[in-house]
């Protein structure tokens, strides 16, 4: 696991600073190649991610047609796309947690905790506004 990592990030290194004066679309079309890379990479070695997306497909199409108008339909899909990208940036700060040392620290704990617990506030986040658009429509 840490290997992959280490590798993809060494990948990286040398990509960015053989390519650092890249301008215009080149430079898009690169940074969009590295967003790829990280989906990809989050997707093969984080559990949590897989799972995310996963039950996206089956939410995203039932609050397309769940929602009532266009602002219900964008709060409903939009408060569950915020899920798997706060994965990404806790997924993000975890590989770099881990960069640092696997020893157990106080601060990499609490860097750790801190992104958990953002995702754990956006899946919350996720619930209410469903509660709140939904349940109105089903109990009055």
């Amino acid at each position: 696991d840490t290997l992959k990592r280490g590798t993809a990030r060494d990948h990286r290194n040398n990509d960015q600073m053989a390519n650092q004066n890249a301008k215009g679309w080149r430079r898009v079309i690169r940074a969009f190649g590295y967003s790829m890379k990280g989906f990809k990479a989050c997707f093969e070695l984080e559990e949590a991610f897989r799972q995310e997306v996963f039950l996206l497909i089956p939410l995203i199409p039932l609050g397309l047609w769940l929602g009532e108008s266009p602002i219900e339909r964008a709060m409903l899909v939009g408060s569950l796309l915020m899920v798997p990208i706060v994965e990404l940036l806790n997924s993000a700060i975890e590989a770099n947690v881990d960069r640092v040392g696997m020893e157990r620290n106080e601060l990499s704990a609490r860097a750790k905790d801190i992104a958990s617990a953002a995702v754990f506030s956006s899946i919350v986040f996720a619930c209410v506004i469903w509660a709140l658009v939904l349940l109105p429509k089903w109990i009055g």
